[in-house]
């Protein structure tokens, strides 16, 4: 199904019933498909409700680039738009940078009831000597490849070292996306994680490089109520590397929220 927020098109799906409802924060690049199986345990317990981000999955771009406020503020229409009044949030990665943006926020209609966050973005990494001459050579190197002379000598050459640069969610990405991802991953959020109100569940992969367990950590020391609970050997997608482990912890908290 889809529903124009501000004169975009988003996809959205709801599974599972009940007067409660939990919402999916799908992380960057991803889309509904992904997150299927998490949606899948939560519609146990009540309505879930799954949407591809603008720019993402089967959803129309943004019109211009978006920071992190600006999806969160979108988030606020949608819901508004599906009469969602309060929800579970469960957010990956990217969703959790929205998440901790929102309840962090002084005033708002929308009522988060629990944040669920999985592997979320939000923690600045700090660079070691290595990445900062990388990146030093990276801007002369971007210089260069700038001058049009130069782009009319080398033309295959200069478009073979840009097709090589960036992450792989940078280089995967359209133009308008990849502004508004810049946008996003500059944006430190550490001094938020006090500002959030609700009691947090942090699920992470012990074996994330994404967003490391240490930032895992950091957010559970930091913010109020928060408690961190990991899966072994798994990755950023801790809910595909380890299902099983992954369902077993979710499942545990939902069951106490139903006590």
């Amino acid at each position: 199904m889809k529903i124009n927020v501000d004169g975009l098109d988003i996809a959205y799906k709801f599974s599972g019933e009940g007067q409660d409802t939990a919402v999916i924060l799908e992380g960057w690049g991803t889309s509904m498909p992904v997150y299927d199986s998490v949606a899948a345990i939560m519609s146990r317990y009540m309505r879930v409700l799954q949407f591809d981000l603008p720019g993402f999955g089967e959803s129309d771009e943004p019109k211009e680039p978006w920071n992190v406020d600006a999806f969160t503020d979108f988030f606020l229409k949608l819901m508004a738009a599906l009469g969602i009044k309060e929800a579970t949030l469960l957010g990956h990665s990217y969703g959790g940078r929205m998440m901790i943006k929102l309840s962090a926020r002084q005033q708002s209609d929308f009522v988060i009831k629990n944040m669920i966050l999985v592997d979320s973005a939000g923690v600045m990494p700090k660079k070691s000597f290595m990445q900062k001459l990388k990146i030093r050579k990276y801007k002369i190197l971007k210089t260069f490849a700038a001058n049009r002379l130069l782009y009319a000598l080398f033309p295959e050459l200069i478009d073979e070292w840009r097709s090589r640069q960036g992450s792989a969610d940078y280089r995967n990405a359209s133009p308008m996306m990849r502004s508004c991802l810049v946008l996003s991953v500059n944006e430190d959020l550490t001094g938020l994680f006090e500002k959030v109100k609700e009691e947090v569940l942090l699920i992470w992969g012990e074996k994330d490089t994404a967003t490391p367990l240490s930032d895992a950590k950091l957010m559970e020391a930091r913010m109020p109520d928060a408690a961190l609970a990991v899966v072994k050997d798994a990755g950023h997608y801790p809910f595909l590397d380890d299902p099983a482990c992954f369902a077993g912890i979710l499942s545990s908290y939902l069951d106490g929220k139903k006590r």
